[in-house]
């Protein structure tokens, strides 16, 4: 009986060992989302709560994952796919909460908007700071991520924080400094509506008057926008890669161009700005996807940093013949909509300018535009390029955009055409 129980006793160790080397994605403990509080500099009393994984790592990595308006931290965690990430990968996330009405954050202010400047900033940094004494984070490897009012703070710490925040992915926000007010209110309209337009340097410099003096590295940067977004509108997206790339001393023309989805279209710009525009989607929270891709770009996935492979293969769409390939994406309402325009060089020879012809249907007026100057405002009309973007190489793009009104008539140009030669239209 004695020798019996032993094999027995041993089967079942066995057992056990098996079925724990099979459910890899489990926890090695049960982890739950906790409150901290008094966890140092909390200038306008947010909330802090943090997820440690039970697999953490040693020295784990740190995750900030800011809300949209009316939400929480601890709804951000349930709504999405962060914290299931962070049980695969081993990293912590903290999950700030905003306290003020609406429950938005403050990316507003001039305290926001500032380098130890007070207000939303200094309180999530005091959590970073806190995980890395309490939970011995990594200060080499602290992000952040967000959507709507997280987004634009997650520009707003990768702005302000170049020292603290390593990269960032940024889920349907604005670009750094687009929301300032200075009579107090937490609402600017002019940028909510994507009509706030400016060069990539007059972006760049808003986000290097930030933290004056600051030389060191500036932080990587994911940016994503669906073309429907009608409460923080697709023009911010352009904006905001204006506005990264210029930092990093980046031109707007991208390096390579593919779809992880089939609509999603992703640029990238070397390897520290990457763009993700959703088309015909509106403003929403990461999901589909998504979070994943996010935690790749950000090299959470597997200790990497911005060279990680993605694990949703790209379909790249083959180069066709001829000089120029457009593609154009209408976001309408009401009585107005935005185009984005991108226009690939598919010839074999460098367009060292650029003007594009086309016709716009009737009843459609441009308003404004950016990246390049658009001329007359209806009917037969061309865009020029900016300056600097005017030159695309073989295989290199351009994009440009436009505001415009139209009395119903949501048609699109049936054509195009690059310099007085014919493009394919995507």
């Amino acid at each position: 009986m004695r020798i019996r129980s032993r094999v027995l006793g041993a089967l079942a160790v066995a057992v056990t060992l098996i079925v724990a080397g099979l459910i890899t994605a489990s926890p090695a403990r049960p982890a739950a989302l906790t409150e901290v509080t008094n966890f140092g500099a909390n200038p306008t009393n947010l909330r802090m709560h943090l997820y440690v994984p039970g697999n953490v790592r040693a020295r784990p990595p740190i995750l900030v994952a800011v809300h949209y308006c009316t939400g929480s931290g601890p709804a951000f965690h349930s709504g999405t796919e962060f914290a299931s990430l962070a049980d695969r990968y081993g990293f912590v996330v903290i999950y700030p909460s905003a306290t003020r009405s609406g429950s938005c954050f403050d990316v507003s202010s001039p305290q926001a908007l500032r380098h130890d400047g007070g207000s939303d900033p200094v309180g999530i940094v005091s959590m970073v700071r806190y995980v890395q004494q309490r939970n011995n984070g990594d200060p080499d490897r602290v992000y952040v991520t967000g959507s709507s009012s997280g987004a634009m703070m997650t520009n707003v710490l990768l702005g302000a924080y170049p020292d603290v925040f390593k990269a960032g992915a940024a889920f349907a926000g604005v670009p750094f400094g687009c929301f300032a007010t200075t009579d107090g209110s937490g609402w600017n309209s002019s940028c909510a509506n994507g009509t706030l337009i400016r060069t990539p340097q007059q972006w760049g410099d808003l986000v290097r008057a930030a933290y004056p003096g600051y030389s060191g590295p500036r932080p990587r940067m994911q940016v994503w926008h669906g073309t429907q977004d009608d409460t923080l509108r697709y023009p911010n997206f352009t904006e905001e890669i204006k506005q990264w790339t210029n930092v990093h001393g980046l031109g707007q023309t991208p390096t390579s161009t593919d779809r992880p989805r089939s609509n999603w279209t992703r640029t990238r710009y070397g390897t520290v700005v990457e763009a993700i525009s959703l088309d015909g989607v509106g403003h929403n929270i990461p999901g589909g996807g998504m979070a994943a891709l996010a935690i790749e770009f950000l090299g959470l996935d597997d200790g990497g940093g911005p060279t990680s492979s993605p694990t949703v293969t790209p379909t790249v769409t083959p180069t066709p013949s001829g000089p120029c390939r457009v593609t154009y994406t209408m976001n309408s309402w009401n009585t107005g909509f935005t185009a984005a325009v991108t226009i690939t060089n598919t010839g074999t020879a460098t367009v060292g300018t650029w003007s594009l012809a086309f016709t716009l249907p009737s009843g459609q007026t441009v308003t404004s535009a950016w990246n390049a100057g658009v001329s007359p405002s209806s009917g037969n009309v061309t865009a020029r390029d900016a300056g600097y973007n005017a030159t695309i190489p073989p295989g290199g793009s351009a994009t440009f955009g436009f505001q415009a009104t139209h009395n119903g008539n949501t048609a699109e140009p049936a054509s195009f055409a690059l310099g007085g030669s014919a493009c394919e239209v995507a």
